[in-house]
């Protein structure tokens, strides 16, 4: 499968006509925002709810907002306090009653907390990185984005790992070989931008087989990773350039700026996730629309 074969829209649409379905835990479900996207979830037969938190608050904002609890593909986990709500619901992905994550009202702190606690279960051996989807009106295939949201200033090491668990999650749609794009502000190696010597030695460890599933090719500035026609003025050598599915940014900077740029400029429709651990997360925040977190819940689901 093909990324400009793929729409968001078209996610939702695959998973609701899966047979199995699988498990969200949600930690700490007590609040009106985390109940309407489980309202929502359920609506289009997504998945299975597992609630965790205050019951009387669950049944409290449940009742606000018209959620009947007694639906057979919710189930109710009392506990006795946030703390205790989330690690309910990190045991439960860890022993595998459920498949994904999902943050309810509750910081993300204390969620990542529980989720890199030793024991806990979720620990893969490498660091969390946050990986976004988007699909734009005047692009006809869906673009990754990593990492936007998590790991500041990554090391070469880490990029290593930040492009992997893009890539793995990629591979779960359906799209077999991604081509992933290490951004800087030029295309060419210069020794006094560390982020362009960076994407060099990707390119090169990825071709000696140390990415793996993917084809990694840099350094590209933003113009010539998602322009074909930028790649041809340019006259660039490159089987990424003007066709990359994910870009892979220097820096935090550059994802967070280019996330909201999507969405507020471009219009985009957006999903994202947290990638590294042995289950995807799903990180709502109130100010996500409705809309992007059925996106969310549908890419984490497809992807774990």
């Amino acid at each position: 499968m093909k990324t400009k074969e793929m729409t968001l829209d078209g996610l939702v649409e695959q998973l609701c006509n899966m047979r199995e379905k699988k498990v969200v835990a949600v930690a700490e479900a007590t609040n009106v925002e985390t109940l309407k996207a489980v309202k929502d979830g359920i609506g289009r037969n997504l998945a299975g709810f597992k609630l965790f938190g205050n019951i009387e608050e669950i049944t409290n904002a449940a009742e606000e907002i018209g959620l009947d609890l007694n639906n057979e593909k919710i189930t109710l986990h009392h506990a006795t306090s946030v703390e205790n709500a989330v690690d309910k619901a990190v045991q439960s992905v860890s022993e595998e009653r459920s498949d994904i994550l999902m943050k309810g009202n509750v910081a993300t702190k204390i969620v990542l907390k529980a989720v890199l606690k030793k024991g806990s279960g979720l620990r893969n051996g490498r660091i969390l990185s946050h990986v976004a989807m988007f699909e734009m009106k005047d692009r006809n295939r869906l673009l990754f984005l990593t990492d936007a949201g998590m790991n500041i200033a990554p090391s070469l090491e880490e990029k290593v790992q930040i492009i992997q668990n893009a890539v793995d999650v990629v591979n779960k749609l359906g799209i077999e070989k991604p081509k992933v794009a290490p951004l800087a502000a030029v295309e060419i190696v210069n020794p006094a931008m560390q982020a362009s010597i960076d994407a060099a030695v990707l390119s090169q460890m990825q071709k000696r087989g140390q990415i793996t599933n993917c084809i990694v090719d840099g350094p590209l500035a933003f113009d010539n990773a998602i322009s074909l026609e930028s790649k041809q003025q340019k006259g660039i050598q490159s089987d990424v350039a003007g066709d990359a599915d994910v870009l892979l940014c220097p820096y935090i900077e550059v994802g967070n700026t280019l996330y909201k740029s999507f969405t507020y400029f471009a219009g985009a429709k957006v999903a994202g996730i947290i990638s590294g651990a042995k289950a995807p997360i799903v990180l709502t925040s109130r100010a996500d629309s409705a809309e992007s977190k059925i996106y969310s819940l549908a890419f984490a689901l497809l992807s774990s």
